[in-house]
């Protein structure tokens, strides 16, 4: 059976280390200090039910764990060990919040989530859990939406295009330094002014080699210039990246995140489910382009202050592979987001095995902790353990006891109130999800892909005239017209009568190809405001060009 349904071990170490005061006392009469932690999760709003108090290895079904549903914009961290359970913890949030009529975003790494769409079988364990925790269990699906990244794998097509994914993001996928991200930047700022869309991948290399070129290297040169070395690694960079697949992921029609926000007929919030099994074999892409989705959220939404309950709440997987190797700027940028998206309805869940992997100033920013089992097996472990354990409040448990000897679906938990106090911490025995606890049958998951309403809108790629288009149109229309000269015996050519230069011949990189190409003066006299305006971008340099 999957980690959530087990019954778990028998949490409960108390103060110092000892026998919990109150130790084996009967479910239904709550012990002092198991009373102060309950009454510490009193809501008198809506709230999603976690799971019942551990109090002495007891579980106390009487003392229910919840999170106020009006601080779920407040962000939280679901950590711990592998096979601890986090992944049907975010199944069984996810459920409670499509019930209460909020949408929900999960990354569904290694297939097993997509399972929410169908219901849960009964079985003993299932009834045995249920019984401990005082679940009124019953089997049901939630209403999904299943994507896939530019196509790859079951689900429906999600797409950036390289103008609004932008240089910063871009840059941390193409693990570009500093000085290589700032160049990069300076292109994108060339292409937003002249009114050049970057759809796909060879659009940015189009304008990257024509910036490189005779004629192209002075149109830098009064903001910093582009090197031909840097170029030669943004080029390098980019031929790998698309070696690897990744040219799928960008192009058009392009994905609106505002899709993320529907509910289903009935009221529930829509579970969108992005199918990233096909593509686990590159983290860096798929936890770069998670962030994206999320600063595009940024980007588009307006300010709405606290509400009730939130638009969305926006689960990001393995989020140790965002921090990864990212520059002090971008992380600054990840900091800010997570601060003032709050304030836009959005409620993000950082999901990872260690609160360690989440830098201190995100860590800060999340209200609501769901801590499962850590393991203690290194003096490294250790050490992680006690930073963990000094992250919580105080408590009458001692911690770091406490944390290695949780069970399957068991954790540590403490929330906001519905005044935005921290709750008192309590080992919780976690509710069973009601869904699926494992993948969603294959040979159901496409029909239920085509049967989405935004199936049409996004399954066909697009590819329109662009930067690339362009600028290869204007170089043929030269060498047209330089052959024409030729073959009218041109002096300052002296070419031969009806023959292309030999130049023309041997083109053999997009470099060559747009050397001399006048379409850039060509376009700065004839663009007009509407496309020559420059795009105005987050703070992950993402944006959308509005038509």
């Amino acid at each position: 059976m999957s980690d959530s349904d087990s019954t778990g071990g028998g949490a409960g170490a108390g103060a110092d280390g000892g026998t919990t005061a109150g130790a084996g006392a009967s479910p239904g009469v709550l012990p002092q200090q198991a009373r102060e932690i309950a009454d510490g999760y009193a809501v008198d709003g809506a709230a999603l039910e976690l799971g019942a108090l551990l109090w002495g290895g007891v579980c106390l079904p009487g003392a229910q764990i919840r999170i106020p549903l009006a601080m779920l914009n407040r962000h939280g961290l679901v950590a711990g060990a592998t096979g601890t359970g986090k992944t049907k913890t975010l199944q069984l949030i996810a459920e409670e919040l499509s019930a209460n009529g909020v949408p929900v975003f999960l990354a569904d790494i290694k297939g097993d989530v997509s399972g929410i769409a169908a219901p849960g079988a009964p079985g003993g364990k299932v009834a045995e859990r249920a019984a401990q925790v005082g679940q009124e269990w019953e089997g049901r699906g939630f209403p999904c939406a299943f994507y896939a990244l530019g196509g790859i794998g079951p689900g429906i097509p999600l797409r950036a295009t390289v103008t609004s994914f932008g240089p910063v993001l871009l840059s941390k996928v193409l693990r570009l330094n500093q000085t290589q991200e700032q160049s990069l930047g300076l292109i994108f700022h060339y292409a937003d002014t002249k009114g050049l869309d970057l759809v796909d991948l060879k659009d940015l290399r189009a304008v990257v080699a024509f910036l490189v070129s005779d004629t192209g290297r002075t149109e830098l040169k009064g903001i910093g210039g582009l090197s031909t070395a840097t170029a030669g690694v943004i080029l390098r960079s980019l031929t790998a990246f698309e070696q690897q697949g990744a040219a799928d992921f960008f192009g058009e029609p392009e994905f609106d995140t505002a899709e993320f926000l529907r509910q289903a007929p009935d009221g529930r919030g829509l579970v969108s489910v992005l199918e990233l099994a096909a593509v686990q074999d590159k983290p860096q892409l798929f936890s770069t382009f998670l962030m994206w989705l999320l600063a595009d959220l940024f980007h588009d939404l307006p300010e709405v202050g606290d509400l009730d309950r939130p638009k969305l709440v926006f689960f990001f997987d393995e989020a140790h592979l965002l921090f990864n190797g990212a520059s002090k700027p971008f992380l600054e940028s990840i900091t800010q987001t997570v601060r003032l998206i709050r304030s836009k309805g959005v409620g993000i869940f950082f999901v990872t095995q260690t609160p360690r992997d989440v830098p201190g100033d995100v860590l800060a920013q999340l209200g609501n902790r769901v801590q499962h089992a850590l393991r203690a097996f290194t003096p490294d472990d250790a050490k992680a353990l006690r930073a963990t354990a000094k992250t919580f409040p105080n408590s009458p448990y001692d911690l770091e006891e406490l944390l290695t000897g949780l069970g399957i679906g068991e954790a540590v938990v403490t929330v906001l109130s519905e005044q935005g106090a921290p709750t008192p911490v309590a080992a919780t025995r976690l509710r069973a999800p009601q869904s699926l606890m494992g993948p969603f049958p294959a040979a159901e998951l496409d029909a239920a892909v085509k049967g989405s309403s935004v199936y049409g809108r996004y399954a066909q790629a697009v590819d329109r005239e662009s930067a690339y288009e362009k600028l290869t149109a204007e170089h043929e229309a030269e060498q047209r017209t330089t052959a024409d000269e030729a073959a009218a015996g041109t002096a300052a050519k002296g070419g031969r009568s009806g023959k292309r230069p030999k130049a023309a011949e041997d083109d053999a990189s997009l470099v060559e190809q747009v050397v001399g190409s006048g379409m850039f003066r060509s376009l700065a006299r004839s663009v007009g405001t509407q496309l020559g305006r420059e795009i105005s971008r987050s703070l992950f340099g993402t944006a959308r060009r509005r038509r």
